[in-house]
């Protein structure tokens, strides 16, 4: 593949992921969500338009045109978080939004910044028809080769996935579920997805994160994904765990940098295989015409 070929499809994939900033977003008419006075997330036209029948939960501004509020009465986490499912149940029921249909049974927690108080939480499959910012933790697994060379551990996720069933990921990932730590959902992931012991698990390093925000017919999705690399010691290789991934690959960096541009790599893991590149040298600005530009879709926020 021609190197110049190879970054306009590294380009495509960032524009692809962070669609929300583009033109001919709904960006633009998307109103803030505000709880408790602080904008943790963004609705769309379609999700708003709707909120009219739920007065109980949801005021329209009419001081600050555009903004919707959820009432003030509801001044506790579990009220709000209540009263939130409440809806998002009953939008369920009536199958009336495409994302619903995956309901994990699984709460994201919804704050202003990741460093701030939780002020609820929220179904998984629902937090993209608020815009709210999820966070997951990504696990880059490598190993050093002789000669000083370095390769990646790849999974296949498994079809059955309610989420890019059967395609490429990192050696392990996962949302950061309601009242779960970062390195607490690192070693779950590890152990669960790749049965990489504790012991192991918690040498991973901390390398910064990836953010992005896109949107397609299921909503907004604002993420950031925390991302460690983990050197996986000679003689020990993920194992299919708990069935979320089929198979492992290890693979010569080289093979990772042709394959994230490939239409089986799962998208947001394409961008952390192509932040591990860039930390280790791999691209640099000096080989790399569009390195810049990669840093920037690498790293922009909602």
């Amino acid at each position: 593949m021609a190197a110049s070929t190879w970054a306009q499809r590294v380009l495509q994939l960032l524009d692809r992921m962070n669609s929300f900033h583009s033109q001919g977003s709904t960006k633009a008419t998307c109103a803030p969500f505000y709880v408790a006075g602080q904008e943790v997330g963004v609705i769309q036209p379609r999700v708003r338009a709707l909120l009219s029948h739920y007065r109980d939960v949801f005021r329209v501004s009419p001081e600050k045109p555009g903004w919707v509020e959820l009432r003030e009465g509801l001044d506790t986490y579990h009220a709000r978080s209540q009263a939130l499912k409440h809806v998002l149940e009953h939008w369920r029921e009536r199958e009336m939004f495409d994302c619903l249909r995956g309901w994990r049974n699984e709460s994201y927690e919804v704050m202003a910044r990741f460093c701030d108080e939780p002020l609820m939480e929220m179904e998984r499959s629902g937090a993209s028809l608020f815009g709210i910012k999820t966070y997951g933790v990504h696990v880059n697994g490598y190993v050093r080769q002789e000669g000083g060379g370095m390769a990646m551990w790849i999974g296949r996720r498994s079809r059955t996935k309610q989420t890019f069933p059967g395609m490429l990921d990192n050696m392990s990932a996962g949302g950061l579920s309601a009242r779960s730590g970062v390195l607490e959902t690192l070693v779950r992931e590890c152990a669960e997805e790749s049965c990489i012991p504790q012991s192991v698990a918690l040498s991973a390093k901390p390398a910064g994160s990836v953010s992005y925000t896109y949107e397609d017919q299921r909503g907004v999705f604002p993420q950031c994904q925390f991302v460690y690399d983990l050197e996986v010691p000679a003689g020990l290789a993920p194992q299919v765990g708990d069935g979320e991934v089929q198979e492992f690959y290890l693979w010569p960096l080289e093979k990772v940098r042709e394959g994230l541009v490939g239409p089986d790599f799962k998208p947001n893991s394409a961008m952390v295989a192509l932040d591990f590149l860039i930390r280790h040298g791999v691209l640099d600005a000096d080989n790399e015409q569009f390195y810049q530009q990669f840093l920037e879709g690498l790293h922009h926020q909602l």
